[in-house]
C-alpha cells in the first residue's frame, strides 16, 4: 500500500513499505555473492518497490526501471542505486540507511558513465526496521558535477543545503514543459581489447574481491559496466554461475533463465519455415527469438543456423510482428565484436520499407557478437551471445 505516513516535514514525501514487498526482497537479495552486495541488493529493491509505484500513481503512469528489470541483478551486485525512465527523463533513486540527511552521496558510475547518466538523483532514506522510505530532497546531474568528488569512495555528493528538497519543483516544472538545462557534459573514451576484459573479469570476476568497483582505474571500470554484456558476465562470475548467453546451448538444452527474463525463447521450427525464408536448414531444429518494442511497434529477432549446427553459419534477422508488416525505411540491423568493433558485412540498411533486415555471419566456435537495432528498442542493453 502507497501511502504517506508522516508530515514532518511538508516537503518529504514518506511513504510505507509493503511488508509482502520487503519479503520478496530479502529473498531476492540472497542471490548475491556477499552481504554488502545482499544488502545493497536488499535496499534498493525495496526503494524500487516502493517508489516506482508512488511515481506511476502520482505524477507518470508510464514511469519504468530503466534499462529493465532484468539486468538490475549485475547493477546492484557492484554499484548502489536504481535507474528510473520518464518520458525523456531519467532518475537515479540513491537508498542510504543514513539517518541524518545531511548529504546527498552518488557513486561515480551513475555521474561519469555517459549512458548512465541520469537527469535527477532523488535521495532516498530507507528504514526497513520501522517499514518506511522518505524520499527527501533531489540534485540535478550539473549540480552534483559541480559538488565534492571523493577519490577514496568514488562518490560525487551534495550537502543538504545544496539539493532541491521539494519535488513539487520538479514536477512543477515539467508539466510547464520549462527547459531546464539538467546534464553536464560527459565524455568517456576508453575502449578494451578481448585480452584486456578477459583480464580483468578473471580479476574481478572473484568474490574474494569485495569492492571491485575501487580495484582498479575508473576507466577501465566504467568500459565494463557501461557495456551491458560484460557487466552480465561479471555478475555471472562472482556468482559462480555457467556461460548464459550460449547460443548452442539455448538450442540444445534451451534458453538459460537469465536470457528469459529478457525475452529470449527458442521456437520449434515448423515444416515451411525455410521455404518460405529462403534458407537452408534442417527439419527438427529450432531458432531463438526476441520479442522487441521499437518506435511504438513490435518487431522480432530471430537467431537461427544455416544448415547444421556444426557449420557454425547463423542468419541474425529482424522483421516485423504484424501479419504483413514492414521493416520502414531508414531501420538498421548492426552486428558488432565482442569489444565493439566493425566487420565487413556486418550491417543491414532499410533505404525504403522492407519484409525483413538480416546478415549472415561464419563464426568460430566461442566466437561472441553484439547485435544493435537503429532506432533502439525499448529497454535495449548490450548483451553478448557466444556461438
Amino acid at each position: 500500500m502507497i501511502a504517506n505516513l508522516s508530515v514532518f516535514d511538508s516537503t518529504e514525501i514518506w511513504l510505507e513499505i509493503s511488508a509482502q514487498e520487503q519479503n520478496q526482497a530479502w529473498e531476492n537479495s540472497q542471490s548475491f555473492s556477499l552481504p554488502s552486495s545482499r544488502w545493497n541488493a536488499y535496499l534498493n529493491q525495496i526503494c524500487l518497490t516502493t517508489v516506482l509505484p508512488w511515481l506511476q500513481e502520482e505524477y507518470a503512469p508510464k514511469a519504468k526501471v530503466w534499462p529493465n528489470n532484468a539486468a538490475l541483478p549485475s547493477f546492484w551486485e557492484v554499484v548502489n542505486g536504481t535507474a528510473i525512465a520518464l518520458d525523456n527523463r531519467r532518475f537515479v533513486l540513491i537508498p542510504s540507511e543514513a539517518i541524518d540527511q545531511s548529504e546527498l552521496r552518488v557513486p561515480q558510475e551513475w555521474v561519469d558513465i555517459p549512458s548512465w547518466v541520469a537527469d535527477y538523483y532523488l535521495a532516498v532514506q530507507v528504514n526497513p526496521d520501522d517499514r518506511c522510505v522518505v524520499i527527501w530532497g533531489y540534485a540535478t546531474h550539473e549540480q552534483l558535477k559541480q559538488g565534492f568528488y571523493d577519490v577514496s569512495d568514488r562518490t560525487y555528493s551534495l550537502p543538504q543545503k545544496k539539493l532541491i528538497l521539494d519535488l513539487n519543483v520538479l514536477w512543477v516544472a515539467r508539466q510547464l514543459a520549462r527547459e531546464e538545462i539538467t546534464r553536464a557534459e560527459v565524455t568517456f573514451s576508453t575502449s578494451l581489447s578481448l585480452v584486456q576484459t578477459e583480464n580483468l573479469l578473471q580479476r574481478l570476476g572473484n568474490p574474494a574481491i569485495i569492492e571491485p568497483r575501487l580495484a582498479v582505474p575508473f576507466e577501465l571500470w566504467g568500459y565494463l559496466l557501461e557495456h551491458g554484456g560484460i557487466r552480465q558476465q561479471l555478475y555471472s562470475r562472482r556468482m559462480g554461475l555457467p556461460e548464459q548467453q550460449s547460443i548452442l546451448n539455448w538450442l540444445r538444452a534451451g534458453v538459460s533463465e537469465i536470457a528469459q527474463q529478457i525475452g529470449w525463447k527458442r521456437i520449434e521450427l515448423q515444416p515451411d519455415f525455410a521455404g518460405a525464408r529462403g534458407v537452408e536448414l534442417t527439419e527438427g531444429e529450432a531458432i531463438l527469438s526476441r520479442q522487441l518494442q521499437i518506435a511504438g511497434q513490435e518487431y522480432e529477432l530471430q537467431v537461427f543456423p544455416l544448415g547444421n549446427l556444426e557449420q557454425q553459419t547463423w542468419r541474425f534477422q529482424l522483421q516485423n510482428s504484424a501479419p504483413g508488416g514492414v521493416i520502414p525505411g531508414g531501420f538498421k540491423l548492426r552486428l558488432l565484436t565482442e569489444d565493439l568493433q566493425v566487420f565487413e558485412g556486418n550491417e543491414d540498411v532499410a533505404l525504403t520499407a522492407k519484409e525483413q533486415l538480416y546478415i549472415d555471419v561464419t563464426l568460430a566456435p566461442g566466437e561472441g557478437l553484439v547485435w544493435e537495432i537503429e532506432p533502439f528498442p525499448e529497454n535495449y542493453d548490450r548483451e553478448i551471445l557466444h556461438f
